[in-house]
């Protein structure tokens, strides 16, 4: 009889602990799955995200996306239940325009935007009349100017937007002739103007990196940035869905980090925005 009861006692603890190691799990005990949609699923921080995630219990399928638009109509349709592809600013004007009720749930990476030049070694050595070459599509121009006020060469007006432009400057010191063209283009005419802003994507596709090679670039304590970041979204209705707050835990881990750095040689870097911050950047956007 004794030992009956410690076989019963050893098979109840063994069960207590393995679902406490699988604390997602459903009632009946099998795996969560959680669909994400991305653009490019070639990151290091996904098998990572991935193989912790099973540990608890979640399974990660990562869904992916040609174009742009189509990870939040995805979303919003119920076909995924989180996406993880986009900076705030682009998010809060595809829900307003849409209206579809998705919401930021966490941040992920910030990809800064630098200035990089063939000429000088550093932003003091600019002269008068120098010309600098920024991107021209409304998003990108903009956050370009941005960038060369916190380099200290222009000053933009107090009512200065997410979407302006150059006529926006108050002042310019230095006269700089500075020139819109299309993103892709920006590297390319390095030989041609003394320095040149470059988004981050396009500066990798030129094989340079905001880390090693810039003369100045965005910086991520900077409060300007915050509708750059990048952020796993949701739908409003499952905000507060524990598997989906866990996965934003497990993805703001050392270990994402130094995958991420390592993976984007200093080109990107893990944000960790607060759920304030997450929402009061998504409002304001939303303006």
């Amino acid at each position: 009889m004794k030992k009956i009861w410690l076989l019963a006692l050893a098979l109840i603890t063994a069960l207590a602990l393995a679902a406490c190691g699988n604390a997602n799990a459903d009632s009946e005990g099998k795996t969560v799955k959680v669909k994400i949609g991305v653009n490019g699923a070639d990151g290091a921080q996904w098998p990572i995200l991935k193989e912790k995630a099973a540990k608890e219990g979640i399974e990660i399928k990562l869904v992916e996306f040609a174009d742009y638009t189509l990870p939040n109509n995805a979303l919003a349709q119920g076909d995924i239940d989180l996406n993880a592809f986009q900076t705030i600013a682009f998010f809060s004007q595809y829900v307003k325009e849409s209206g579809n009720d998705l919401v930021p749930l966490g941040s992920t990476v910030f990809a800064p935007m630098g200035i990089y030049s063939e000429k000088i070694k550093d932003i003091s050595e600019l002269k008068k009349g120098d010309k600098v070459a920024i991107p021209d599509d409304p998003s990108n121009q903009a956050r370009a100017l941005v960038l060369l006020e916190s380099a200290g060469l222009i000053t933009l007006s107090d009512d200065f937007g997410l979407f302006d432009d150059p006529t926006k400057i108050k002042e310019n010191p230095l006269g700089l002739e500075i020139i819109p063209m299309t993103a892709q283009q920006t590297p390319r005419v390095l030989p041609d103007v003394a320095v040149s802003v470059i988004n981050n994507g396009v500066a990798g596709q030129a094989g340079f990196s905001p880390a090693e090679d810039s003369i100045f670039k965005e910086d991520e304590t900077d409060e300007r940035i915050l509708p750059y970041a990048n952020i796993i979204a949701v739908s409003a209705k499952d905000q507060d869905n524990e598997t989906y707050q866990r996965i934003i835990e497990l993805y703001q881990e050392d270990d994402i980090a130094e995958a991420i750095d390592e993976d984007t040689n200093g080109g990107s870097v893990l944000i960790q925005l607060s759920e304030e911050q997450l929402e009061k950047t998504f409002e304001d956007l939303k303006k």
